[in-house]
């Protein structure tokens, strides 16, 4: 009886959140109408319809009367995020009589921010649903974190500690609705400027809008089969470089910025990781190009700063077929599009902060293996003493996250290549593997509609994985088969 009650409670919330974001997913109607697409009408109107009607009656269900725990939050995020996959594949079943699977991948695609698709020629695609795929990404990358902080306020959906930076104690910032408004400014700033600057390379608003979109949101999708590489535009590159960082790296920086007006943009230990990760990535591919792909040191250091800025930052954009690359070289690419970007970021992968506090833990277990028992080793975070309890505990959740993320990869690796006799190279099905874990989308070329569909599943549950860092996954099984102790 209380797992039902957990549950009913749990589906009701994603309900709200159903009905919240109905109306904004009717926006690429006005796409439809620009374009006098009017066959792609009725698919596309189907999705805020269905989202509102699911919502109308989900959210009646009976909910219970005790304080909603953490983990029933965590629960109602992965089930939206599941659910909202399902119902944005609509379009593609009806538009382009995709089967469901393929729409279904479509859909995951879009919202968690992977540059992977099963569309088989995006040229001839309708322009409803090539901006439907930009909108999805751009409202999947920061958009639907304000969604459901929304929610929160109305709900109590999420206890307060989410809206926590991570090993910090105090708000990021003032309040639940302050973070909303926030979060749509600087989002919405940002995407303006990214538009304006897409535009100066010659670009159409039509091609520039949706570039933005995915650029800003670390999605990677585009309007043509050829990708960065269709537009021939060397400029248009250089200029994605800095979009693609901007939507990596943490928002509370922009907050500062636009709220407070504090402009210390290096004093973050993430932004310091990324550019110290970025200059590393810069000269070990130029490198690797120049003595492995035998490039010029030209071409080689463009490609290296182009991928290594669309990997870390988890975008998915190419400017090089990855295919003809040496494995150590993708290797090391594999590395850096699993650390990824910024916490509080549109980015995805573990995290840099992760990986700061993983180091960090480290060493403080080590220097306590080589002292006395008696002597007290300080945990510290900048410059701030972290109580040891406290600081064992976040460290051992901290490197259970990273843990389960390359069992997951492991896992799916083993199951691809269990059940697909490929001519691709283990090296190519690895980085597959966690350029959609850490919802990337560069591709060596395996990703393909023509995939057998029990890779097409595998990659689909991958992306679901990574884009929710597995445990809000785990929490939603454990609710469904075992229920709440």
């Amino acid at each position: 009886m209380q797992r039902l009650s957990h549950l009913s409670t749990i589906i009701a919330d994603v309900g709200d959140m159903f009905t919240f974001i109905a109306p904004f997913t009717a926006v690429p109607l006005i796409v439809a109408i620009l374009f006098s697409e009017w066959d792609m009408i009725l698919p596309m109107t189907a999705v805020p319809v269905t989202f509102f009607l699911l919502g109308t009656v989900l959210r009646t269900l009976p909910r219970t009367d005790r304080g909603v725990r953490l983990s029933m939050a965590m629960c109602s995020v992965a089930l939206f995020w599941l659910s909202s996959a399902m119902v944005s594949g609509i379009p593609f079943m009806f538009g382009l009589h995709m089967g469901f699977t393929d729409a279904l991948f479509e859909g995951m695609a879009g919202w968690t921010g992977t540059a992977f698709s099963m569309i088989r020629s995006l040229d001839t695609a309708p322009h409803t649903l090539l901006f439907w795929r930009s909108y999805m990404q751009w409202i999947g990358g920061i958009g639907i974190i304000a969604f459901m902080i929304a929610l929160a306020s109305s709900s109590g959906l999420f206890s307060s500690r989410l809206f926590r930076t991570e090993g910090r104690d105090e708000p990021l910032m003032p309040s639940v609705i302050a973070t909303v408004r926030a979060i749509w400014k600087i989002y919405g700033m940002l995407t303006f400027f990214a538009i304006s600057l897409i535009l100066f390379t010659g670009l159409s608003l039509w091609e520039s809008v949706n570039l933005a979109l995915s650029a800003i949101s670390s999605g990677g999708f585009t309007l043509h089969e050829g990708g960065i590489l269709y537009y021939d535009n060397t400029m248009l590159q250089i200029i994605l470089i800095p979009i693609m960082i901007a939507g990596a790296l943490p928002f509370k920086l922009y907050y500062n910025i636009v709220q407070n007006r504090r402009w210390s943009f290096f004093g973050d230990e993430q932004v310091k990781l990324f550019f110290l990760f970025t200059g590393i990535g810069i000269a070990v591919l130029t490198y690797d190009l120049v003595f492995f792909g035998n490039l010029e040191i030209l071409p080689a250091f463009n490609q290296g700063v182009f991928m290594t800025v669309s990997t870390l930052t988890t975008t998915g954009f190419q400017n090089v077929n990855l295919h003809s690359w040496a494995s150590v070289t993708l290797l090391f690419l594999t590395l850096l599009t699993f650390i990824g970007g910024a916490s509080g970021s549109t980015a995805g992968g573990i995290k840099l902060n992760r990986v700061a506090l993983a180091l960090r833990a480290l060493l403080w277990w080590f220097r306590r293996l080589f002292v006395s028992g008696k002597v007290l080793q300080p945990f510290k975070i900048e410059g701030r003493v972290i109580p040891r309890a406290t600081a064992e505990l976040e460290a051992s959740k901290n490197m259970l996250i990273i843990i389960l993320s390359v069992v997951t990869i492991f896992i799916a690796t083993l199951a691809v290549l269990q059940f697909h006799i490929t001519t691709y190279s283990i090296t190519d099905i690895v980085f597959e593997v966690v350029s959609a874990f850490s919802t990337c989308g560069t591709s060596t070329g395996y990703v393909s509609p023509d995939m057998p569909i029990i890779s097409k599943w595998i990659f689909i549950g991958v992306m679901f994985l990574g884009r929710l860092e597995v445990i809000p996954v785990v929490m939603l099984l454990i609710a469904l088969f075992r229920g709440p102790d």
